[in-house]
């Protein structure tokens, strides 16, 4: 998650997100379905051409990252971890997470600042049939203890975001709550306060990683 431009709320940004994504089953998830681009450049650029007239986020909601699929699968090998909780799917792209979480039995909310993902994130639990609360607020400067369970896939990619987001997990911890970070390696994933949970190998692109598979670890965050 980025900070984004502020977007006028009454945009209607599902007649970009269909024409410019199909519907796909991520390779770790395959009971789920998703409205994904299949080609990185294509919705990249038709994202720029937006940008100045909407003022839209790049598209990170347009691919299921392997920290929210890696997230996913652990939540829908283990439902019992989360029946009935109140579980925060942080910056949540595609909604994912939030998704399987739903699927799972819990009371799911997806967060994200960008107002384009939270539309994808609607076409998607329609898609799955999913109940997902969208937020769109940012959450890192309040109170960290509203859930019970957050997740977070794949935040560690950028130093100041990294920081303020592991900021925000440990008092979350701190407080009761209990924190699951995913994360593929990033570089700035902390290297203490972390109990390792589950490691799973997640098939990605060549076009958005450096490899075909990432190895993927979810951690506790103590």
């Amino acid at each position: 998650m980025t900070d984004s431009p502020a977007t006028d709320p009454g945009t209607d940004f599902a007649p970009f997100i269909l024409a410019n994504t199909e519907i796909v089953a991520p390779p770790l998830v395959p009971e789920l379905r998703l409205r994904l681009a299949t080609e990185i450049v294509p919705i990249w650029q038709a994202t720029e051409a937006v940008l100045e007239q909407l003022n839209v986020a790049p598209p990170y909601w347009a691919f299921c990252w392997p920290g929210g699929q890696a997230l996913a699968r652990y939540l829908l090998d283990h439902p019992e971890l989360i029946q009935r909780r109140r579980v925060l799917d942080f910056a949540a792209g595609s909604g994912v997470v939030a998704i399987a979480a739903d699927r799972t039995g819990a009371l799911a909310t997806a967060n994200d600042v960008d107002a384009m993902a939270l539309a994808a994130i609607g076409l998607n639990a329609q898609l799955n049939a999913a109940t997902v609360e969208a937020d769109g607020n940012d959450l890192l400067a309040g109170p960290a203890d509203r859930w019970d369970l957050i997740l977070a896939g794949d935040v560690c990619y950028e130093r100041d975001m990294a920081e303020r987001v592991w900021a925000w997990l440990r008092r979350a911890a701190q407080a009761g709550v209990e924190v699951l970070l995913a994360d593929p390696g990033r570089s700035y994933l902390p290297t203490a306060g972390l109990q390792r949970l589950a490691d799973y190998t997640v098939p990605t692109s060549l076009d958005l990683e450096d490899r075909t598979h990432k190895e993927t670890t979810i951690w506790r965050v103590l």
